[in-house]
């Protein structure tokens, strides 16, 4: 009987045992997880843009207008430094012909463009004419002489007349070409000024250094010194496109590619027809 009693307390214990064993492990397994463990957080890959600069070798012409553009660029592409270069345009296409760091050109004459293309500096396929522009006469503000035609330029009381110098500045050459037509250009010699680039014949004008100078429209606008006495007869010059090209030799040619198609955007061109500048 003893024996009996002891195995069923013996029996009742285990019972007991695994009630409570099985109990503890259900409570672990629906336990909910703690608060206070840490979430894992997903490590971005992504690595921020490069900071790059960029040289654009650009006509002196385009001076204002490409100042006000970039501040628009930045807001776009704040990790690329736009750095211009700004003078005659045969000046710059000689720079880069002699290996002057470049990524972009913006040209005030084809010519000069196609002598790039032509020496492989510039591919065929990443140039576009972007603009065109007009050739005036002014005269400073202050200034008494009257000049209703070109032949006027023949008249005793104009002194000198400042031009671009033809060989390197393309408002020369356009100045020259329309003088030609008129028959004009070698008796005016005596008088001509040439300057480095058409920014300068405006500065002769607006200083009284020269009577009368030839300059683009856009720049003849850009100063309140001067007045435009004429409008050259666009029919007595070569017309006036300004193309762009990406140079061949660019280290950052995606970030060349971005401007070369910002400049031919609609924001672009609102800021180069303010400007006095035109599709081409």
């Amino acid at each position: 009987m003893i024996n009996f009693l002891k195995k069923s307390y013996v029996l009742l214990y285990l019972v007991m045992f695994m009630v409570v064993v099985t109990a503890c492990g259900s409570n672990q397994t629906n336990q909910p997880s703690s608060t206070n463990q840490p979430e894992v957080t997903a490590i971005s890959t992504e690595t921020p843009a490069e900071n790059v600069d960029l040289t654009i070798s650009a006509a002196a012409s385009l001076t204002d207008t490409l100042k006000e553009i970039e501040t628009q660029f930045k807001v776009i592409h704040p990790n690329v430094k736009l750095n211009f270069n700004f003078g005659a345009s045969g000046a710059l296409q000689k720079q880069i012909e002699n290996g002057a760091p470049a990524d972009l050109f913006l040209s005030a004459a084809s010519k000069n463009m196609k002598s790039l293309v032509d020496a492989k500096l510039i591919a065929e396929d990443s140039q576009t004419n972007l603009l065109s522009n007009g050739l005036v006469l002014v005269t400073s503000k202050t200034s008494k002489t009257q000049l209703a035609k070109v032949n006027d330029l023949l008249n005793a009381d104009v002194k000198t007349i400042a031009i671009g110098i033809p060989e390197s500045v393309p408002a020369g050459s356009y100045t020259k070409e329309a003088l030609e037509q008129a028959k004009l250009w070698d008796s005016l010699q005596p008088k001509v000024v040439q300057a480095k680039d058409v920014r300068q014949v405006l500065q002769y004008v607006e200083t009284g250094n020269a009577d009368a100078g030839f300059v683009y429209k856009t720049d003849a606008l850009t100063s309140d010194k001067v007045n435009i006495v004429l409008t050259v007869d666009p029919a007595t010059y070569t017309p006036i496109t300004y193309p762009i090209g990406i140079v061949t030799a660019t280290k950052h040619l995606p970030e060349s590619k971005q401007f070369y198609d910002y400049l031919q955007t609609a924001e672009a061109m609102a800021v180069f027809e303010k400007f006095g500048f035109s599709k081409p």
